[in-house]
C-alpha cells in the first residue's frame, strides 16, 4: 500500500456541547480541590499541630465529593445548562466559605481563592449569573471579615506566624496560577474544537446546497430532454417503415441501434426523474444484500457488455437491507469511476464486518493523485478536470446520510474505494424501516 486517505463521512458529528465540556472541567478541578483540601487539613492538624475542627471540615470535603458525583450523573445524561454550571460554582463558593470560616476567615491567605471562582464564572457562565457570582463572593468575603473562627497557632509556631502567612500566600498564588493556566487552556481547546466543528458544519451545508442545485439541474434537464427524445423516437420509427431503409439491411441495423440508444437515453431520463423524487410514493422494500449487489452487477454488465466485472460477495443469503435508490446509485458511481480508471479490470466485493456492510470497488488503474486525496469526496474534485468528481461526491454524501463512511486508499496497483454502512441504519429491521421511511436521503 503506497498511499491512503480516509474520507470519514459518517453521521453529522455532534456539535461540541460546551456546557457539558465545561462542567467536565469543573468536575476535574473539584476533584483536585477535594484531594488538596483533605491533604491540607490533615497536614495542618496532625503535622503542624494547629487545632482545627477536623470533623466539620472533612464533612465539607465529603459534601464536595458528593456534588461531584451528581455532576458526573448529569454529564452521563447530557442535562447540562447554564443553571447547572452556576449552581455548581455556588456550591464551590459555599464550601470555600465554610472552610475559611473554620480556619481564620478573611485572615486565611487562601481567601484569595474567591478570585478563582470569579474568573471561572466569567469564563463559563452567562453574564447575569457571572455578576451574581461576583456579588455572592464579595458578600461571603465581607462576612468572613467579621464572622469567623480564629485560627490559634500552637506556642511552638506563634513566633513564625508571619513566615507561615507568607508561605500560605505563596502557595495560594501558585495554586491559583497553575489552576487558571490548566483550566483556561482546556477551555480554549474546547472553543477551538467548537470553531472547527462549526466550520465543518458550514462546509457540509454548502455541500448540501450543491447537491440540491445539482438535483434541480438534473431534473430540469431531464424534463427538457424528454421532448426531443420522443421526437427522435418517432422519426426513427418512421425511417424503419420507409421502403428504402427496409431494403438496406445495414441501414436497418443502424436505425435499430439508434433506436436502442434513444430508448436507453429515455430510460436514463426516467431514472433521473425518479431519483429527483417524482414517483416516490412507495417506501423501499427489504431485499437480500447479496441479491441487491448481484442484481446491480448484472445491470452493470448488461450496460457494459464488453467489460467484465469480477464479483466477490462474502455475504449470507439471509442478510437483508433496505436498498434505497440512492444506495444503488452510490455503488453504481463507484463502478463507473473504477471502469474509467481501468476498463475490464473492475472488482465488486462485499462483506459484513463489525455490524456493518462493507462494499468495496477495486480497480487496476494508476490510483488517486496524492494532491487529490485530501479533497476527494468534495464537489467537483477530480483528476479528470473541471466539472468532474460529482459521482464520488454524491457517493460520499449518501454514505454520510446513511450514517456510514467512505474509505479511499491507493494500493500497490490501482485503488480501493470502500463504502461502509452500518446495518443498524440500512438493515431490514423495524427500526431501520422507520428510519428509512422518514429520513432516507433522496439521490441526486
Amino acid at each position: 500500500m503506497t498511499d491512503a486517505r480516509l474520507l470519514t463521512l459518517g453521521r453529522r458529528p455532534p456539535s461540541v456541547d460546551a456546557a457539558a465540556d465545561n462542567l467536565r472541567q469543573l468536575v476535574q478541578l473539584r476533584w483536585l480541590a477535594v484531594v488538596g483540601q483533605l491533604v491540607t487539613i490533615l497536614i495542618v492538624r496532625y503535622r503542624l499541630g494547629v487545632p482545627l475542627p477536623v470533623e466539620p471540615m472533612v464533612a465539607t470535603v465529603a459534601a464536595l465529593a458528593a456534588v461531584n458525583l451528581v455532576c458526573v450523573r448529569l454529564l452521563r445524561r447530557r442535562e447540562v445548562t447554564n443553571w447547572a454550571l452556576f449552581l455548581s460554582l455556588v456550591v464551590d463558593v459555599g464550601a470555600l466559605t465554610v472552610q475559611l470560616y473554620l480556619s481564620g476567615g478573611a485572615t486565611n491567605p487562601f481567601a484569595a481563592l474567591y478570585l478563582l471562582q470569579v474568573v471561572l464564572g466569567a469564563i463559563l457562565l452567562e453574564a447575569w449569573s457571572a455578576w451574581v457570582l461576583v456579588v455572592l463572593t464579595g458578600a461571603c468575603f465581607a462576612l468572613l471579615t467579621a464572622v469567623y473562627r480564629p485560627l490559634r497557632l500552637p506556642p511552638a509556631l506563634q513566633g513564625e506566624a508571619g513566615s507561615l502567612f507568607l508561605l500560605g500566600e505563596w502557595l495560594n498564588y501558585g495554586l491559583i496560577a497553575v489552576l487558571l493556566v490548566l483550566f483556561i487552556g482546556r477551555i480554549g481547546a474546547i472553543i477551538r474544537q467548537r470553531d472547527r466543528n462549526l466550520a465543518e458544519l458550514r462546509r457540509r451545508a454548502a455541500e448540501e446546497d450543491g447537491i440540491v442545485r445539482m438535483g434541480l439541474l438534473a431534473s430540469g434537464a431531464a424534463h427538457e430532454l424528454g421532448t426531443p427524445l420522443a421526437s427522435l423516437s418517432v422519426i426513427l420509427g418512421d425511417w424503419r417503415r420507409m421502403p428504402a431503409v427496409q431494403a438496406d439491411p445495414s441501414l436497418m441495423e443502424e436505425v435499430a441501434e439508434a433506436q436502442a440508444e434513444v430508448e436507453r437515453c429515455k430510460a436514463i431520463v426516467t431514472g433521473v426523474l425518479a431519483s429527483a423524487g417524482e414517483p416516490r410514493g412507495l417506501a423501499p422494500e427489504p431485499i437480500g444484500a447479496r441479491a441487491f449487489l448481484e442484481g446491480l452487477a448484472e445491470d452493470w454488465r448488461t450496460l457494459h457488455e464488453r467489460e467484465p466485472l469480477f464479483v466477490d460477495l462474502a455475504l449470507d443469503e439471509e442478510e437483508r437491507i433496505i436498498a434505497d435508490p440512492s444506495l444503488r446509485q452510490a455503488v453504481w458511481n463507484l463502478l463507473e469511476n473504477a471502469r474509467e480508471a481501468s476498463p475490464g479490470q473492475v472488482t465488486l466485493a462485499a462483506r459484513r464486518e463489525d455490524g456493518a456492510l462493507k462494499v468495496t470497488v477495486l480497480d487496476r488503474g494508476e490510483g488517486f493523485a496524492p494532491d487529490l486525496l485530501a479533497s476527494l469526496g468534495r464537489p467537483l474534485q477530480s483528476s479528470k478536470g473541471p466539472g468532474h468528481g460529482v459521482g464520488l461526491f454524491l457517493t460520499a454524501n449518501v454514505a454520510r446520510k446513511l450514517g456510514g463512511r467512505l474509505d479511499v486508499e491507493n494500493r500497490e496497483r490501482g485503488a480501493a474505494v470502500t463504502l461502509t454502512l452500518p446495518l443498524a441504519t440500512i438493515g431490514a429491521n423495524e427500526a431501520s424501516l422507520r428510519w428509512t421511511r422518514t429520513s432516507a436521503p433522496s439521490s441526486s
